[in-house]
């Protein structure tokens, strides 16, 4: 098996002035997490698990902080920059498993970083009094722009990255704490009652739709080489971000539910928590989330792009990517090749398909890799020093999760599913197809 760690050694050396804190390591977690998700697809929750839309939130947390106690001690005994890439590699002699785990990491980042980004069109657009539906160039230019002002920060610097997810997710928390303080104080009980207004099964397929809310806490082992203490800030950085974030969705989408009627989750679900602010805010209410809205799909672009252009040049280094996506400035190691191409390619998805597709393949796909990277830390627990239940039950939740959504999208949706169907199989003949052309060039 190839070592990874030699390709980051130089990393480890770095001044501690430019590793990144266990502040800025948990603003990574939230960041990424506490984007697109409450905010673009919390319409779509409600209008699956009606009332109990904060529980399927809490499910989603579940499942992620169950895995993200498998990422701490993977990330720990690793030690890799490769992240989840580097632990299948580990777990499965098959170096195409590890190939196509990969392979889905890059498709799932690309999928979400689009959904931050349409989230961050749909919302600036409604501020400047623009309907994304009947204005889309301003939404197509809003979502380009985003992702192409958080290529450039990204290309600057390592430390300029982590201080500025520290600033964005602060200021997004605390907007999001005040909307839902003082909207707890006007939430109906006739919206909240009975809790299971659409069944047991509607909260089920909303926790599964949704679950991409909660992707970006993998992100954090990522950064190991390059963040302070990461034998305690790594489990802290992971075990805070995903708390921080289910705390703040839960609180978040009952103060939604309880002051949204049914229709206005139907015809406003792209920005249906701004709305949401409207009954008790106003109209400042509206701007106000409008503006966490920005923010929140701002850092989850940053912290996304941040951890898979790493992502990309390890993979690249173990020949499972073209090497291009290993070039590095050698000045601070900065993956520049790997950033560049993959925020082109999100821009060419964002601006092809719709939310339902987007959040759809997003939250497959990690459910997916989840289910894998627990699978892994069952098989490597010996190694990692894990008690065996613990994945197991995160593998089974992850794979119960994604029966569900496939059903869901099935009856529902079958357009999802085809783009689902369509880019799964790109990946896997992709992975073959490049291992074939490894085969054949090395011989």
């Amino acid at each position: 098996m190839p070592s990874i760690s030699p390709i980051l050694k130089k990393d480890n050396n770095k001044d501690n002035s430019e590793k990144l804190s266990l502040k800025e390591v948990i603003a990574m977690g939230v960041g990424g997490m506490v984007g697109g998700g409450i905010f673009s697809v919390l319409g779509l929750a409600i209008l699956l698990a009606g009332h109990a839309a904060p529980l399927a939130f809490a499910i989603g947390g579940v499942i992620a902080m169950i895995t993200g106690l498998s990422y701490a001690r993977l990330g720990l005994h690793f030690k890799s920059a490769g992240g989840s890439f580097t632990y299948l590699e580990h777990a499965f002699k098959s170096q195409n498993i590890a190939g196509l785990g990969g392979w889905l990491l890059l498709v799932g980042y690309i999928g979400t970083m689009s959904l931050y980004a349409f989230t961050f069109g749909v919302y600036g657009s409604a501020m400047l009094g623009m309907d994304s539906g009947s204005n889309p160039a301003m939404h197509h230019f809003l979502q380009s722009l985003v992702i192409l002002v958080f290529l450039a920060i990204n290309l600057y610097g390592v430390k300029a990255s982590g201080s500025s997810e520290l600033i964005i997710v602060t200021i997004k928390i605390l907007i999001l704490l005040l909307f839902a303080i003082i909207g707890l104080f006007y939430a109906k009980s006739d919206h909240l009652l009975p809790v299971f207004n659409q069944g047991i099964n509607g909260v089920l397929m909303g926790a599964a739709l949704i679950f991409v809310a909660y992707e970006g806490f993998e992100l954090i082992p990522n950064t190991i080489n390059e963040m302070e203490d990461p034998q305690n800030n790594l489990l802290k950085g992971i075990v805070w971000s995903i708390a921080i974030t289910i705390f703040v969705y839960v609180l978040v989408s009952i103060v939604a539910v309880g002051n949204l009627l049914p229709d206005e989750i139907t015809k406003y679900k792209e920005y249906a928590l701004a709305v949401a602010a409207k009954p008790f805010l106003g109209q400042a209410g509206f701007l106000l989330i409008g503006l966490a809205a920005l923010f929140s799909a701002s850092s989850a672009i940053n912290a996304t792009l941040f951890g898979t252009a790493r992502l990309s040049m390890v993979m690249a280094r173990e020949n499972e990517l073209p090497p291009a996506f290993g070039f590095r400035r050698k000045s601070n190691n900065i993956p520049w090749a790997a950033l560049i191409i993959i925020s082109f390619v999100t821009l060419a998805f964002v601006n092809l398909a719709n939310l339902n597709i987007i959040s759809s393949f997003a939250s497959s796909t990690f459910l997916l890799i989840f289910a894998l990277i627990n699978l892994s830390a069952w098989r490597l627990r010996k190694a990692i020093k894990i008690k065996s239940h613990m994945p197991l039950i995160g593998m089974f939740m992850s794979l119960a999760s994604w029966l569900t959504l496939m059903v869901y999208l099935w009856l529902h949706k079958p357009d999802s599913l085809i783009w689902i169907v369509v880019i799964y199989l790109s990946v896997i003949i992709a992975e073959l197809l490049f291992s074939q052309r490894r085969f054949v060039f090395k011989h």
